[in-house]
């Protein structure tokens, strides 16, 4: 009993890593966008850990554009 919620339990935290690594598509990145900046003109437009998200979200696209050497129709950005 102990050993299948151990193994539960780090099926779980594995699962809790995994998922969010997913890589979202650029309306997710517009839609962050949009929240940050309506959150800077309001205090109350969104949540603190919504507004964390959204700011990972901006921050692993930039690092990503940055590696990326074509844009999506494959043209070269340089």
């Amino acid at each position: 009993m102990a050993t299948a919620m151990r193994v539960a339990s780090v099926i779980f935290v594995l699962g809790a890593f995994v998922l969010p690594a997913r890589a979202e598509d650029r309306s997710v990145l517009a839609n962050c966008k949009a929240m940050v900046e309506r959150a800077s003109k309001d205090s109350n437009a969104a949540s603190e850990a919504e507004l964390s998200r959204c700011r990972q979200v901006i921050r692993e696209w930039a690092l990503r554009d940055a590696r990326m050497t074509v844009d999506e129709q494959g043209r070269p950005l340089r």
